[in-house]
Parts: C-alpha cells; structure tokens; sequence
C-alpha cells in the first residue's frame, strides 16, 4: 500500500503536470466516470461540482491526496494499488482506468486502481469530514516532536510499532517505514510503547522525521506494483535495513566494516505484530 511518501511524491508530480509551466490554478472541463464505484460508491455530483472550477492547490492529509477547489476539496485515497497518471488525448485507456479528470489546454489525468481499494469523495470542510478529522500530527511538520510522542505513550501497553502506525498518533507512518525508523533509532518493534523513553521518543520522531524525507526524495518505495504519476518505480527499497530482509544478516551490526561485528552474523528476525509483517535486529535494536 502506498505511503507517505509515495503519496507526497504523487502530490508533486500531479503539481508539476497539472501546473506545468504556469503554475496551478488550471480550469476542469469536466470528469468522467468508467465505473460506479471504487471501495465506495463515487460521488455522482463530482460531474457538477468541478465542471468549470479552478483547482487550486494539491495537497496532501496522511496518506490522502485533496485536490483544492473554491468551495471544496475532492478527496484521493490510492488504496493498494492505486495511481494517478497524465493521459493524453490520443492514448487509449488501460484496464482499471476508473476516474479522469479533463483540464483546460487538453490535460488530463486518470485514476487506475486495479484492486479497487482506493476511493474518491468530496470533501467540504476538512476539518469534519469523517476520515480526516481523527488524524494525529503530521510527522514533517515541527509539531510532531520527540516529547509529543513521549506524552502519547505514557500508559500504553501496545508494542510501540502499533503505536506508531496509529494515525491517531501520527499520521502517515506505515508499516515499511514504521520498520526501517524503529531500527535506526534503536528500538525493538515488540517494546511496550509505555517503557520506551523520552530520550529513546526524541530519537525514533527524529528517524521517523529522516525515513519519510529520504522515502520522498527517492521517490517512494516500490515492493510490488508502485508508480508515480510518471509511470517510474520508487526507489528506496535499495535502501532498507530491515523490512523484508528475514534470514539475511544485518547491514549494521554484522557489516565487515562493523568494528566490533559478532563470530557469527546476525540475521533479520521477523514477526506478525498487529497483524503486520515486522522485522528487527535482535542485536541492535533493545
């Protein structure tokens, strides 16, 4: 499933094709539907409320893309699968080519989702809407801290991965990412999120703070079916520590750079936890 940072990612690139040159606003023409529904039904009244709007801005919720209008936002949720792309006007359609949104000066972008668990709504105020107004801090933003955290935790009994991917916590924090900040900062996934301490909290909101700005500038991470609006595949997956490197020795502590590294390799341990993949070092992480 696609991320903060693939959908920060996705938010920018929709930014520069639907700006180009001149920049946002830029005028809709109208949207066209190829199905009824996603995971929801689709809004039919999105044909006339964006026919002859301005987009504003792109902007970007946790893991929500809100495309900005005068008198609301169209909310964007890319599901598993899920992916926004330009279309010209001589391109056929692909299979699972759902949504298009026809702009001024012959632009369009179309919304594929082969698995349908993505979504598009209208949002008219998104400070109430149902699935934005629970959301917790964003973590790129400096009111998401090491000492924020700390208070959150204070009493939980959750292992501290969970606690992470909560969105009432703090948003975005998936589970790649969720695992690849808890190994740099040094914590096991399993630790009870109420013994982790405030100087280990100020390191795992640092790490979390540098994953998600790295995941970005790399575009994202592609494991399975992942593309930007440009078609490309993410990178950062060339970069991880941890997730889904069960079995293989870890790149820390038993590197034969390691000045102190063990007789014998120590290898990428895994576990469901929450129901999620989760994978550590036994040695690095406490």
């Amino acid at each position: 499933m696609p991320e903060l940072p693939e959908v920060e990612h996705v938010k920018r690139q929709l930014t520069e094709i639907i700006g180009g040159t001149r920049g946002l606003p830029r005028r809709v023409e109208s949207i066209e539907f190829f199905r009824k529904d996603l995971r929801f039904p689709i809004p039919q009244k999105l044909k006339t409320k964006l026919a002859g709007s301005d987009l504003l801005s792109i902007e970007r919720r946790a893991k929500y893309l809100l495309f900005r209008f005068a008198d609301g936002w169209l909310l964007s949720h890319l599901g598993m699968t899920g992916s926004w792309r330009e279309i010209r006007a001589d391109e056929a359609r692909i299979p699972h080519d759902h949504v298009q949104i026809n702009f001024a000066q012959g632009l369009s972008i179309v919304f594929n989702d082969p698995r349908r668990f993505g979504y598009i709504d209208w949002v008219e105020d998104s400070s109430s809407h149902p699935r934005l107004d629970h959301l917790g801090p964003e973590p790129l933003e400096e009111v998401f801290s090491g000492d924020i955290l700390f208070q959150k935790l204070r009493g939980r009994s959750a292992a501290i991965k969970t606690m992470i991917m909560d969105q009432r916590i703090v948003v975005g924090v998936g589970n790649i990412y969720a695992n690849e900040a808890l190994f740099r900062a040094g914590v096991r996934p399993s630790r009870a999120a109420g013994r982790v301490t405030r100087v280990e909290c100020g390191r795992l909101a640092a790490e979390i703070k540098i994953v998600l700005r790295d995941a970005i500038a790399s575009g994202g991470s592609t494991i399975r079916t992942y593309r930007g609006a440009d078609g490309r595949q993410g990178s950062f997956q060339a970069r991880f520590f941890v997730y889904e490197r069960d079995g293989d020795p870890c790149l820390k502590c038993s590197s034969p750079a390691t000045k102190n590294p063990p007789s014998k390799p120590v290898v990428i341990q895994s576990r469901m936890i929450g129901a999620r993949s989760t994978y550590w070092c036994p040695r690095c992480q406490k």
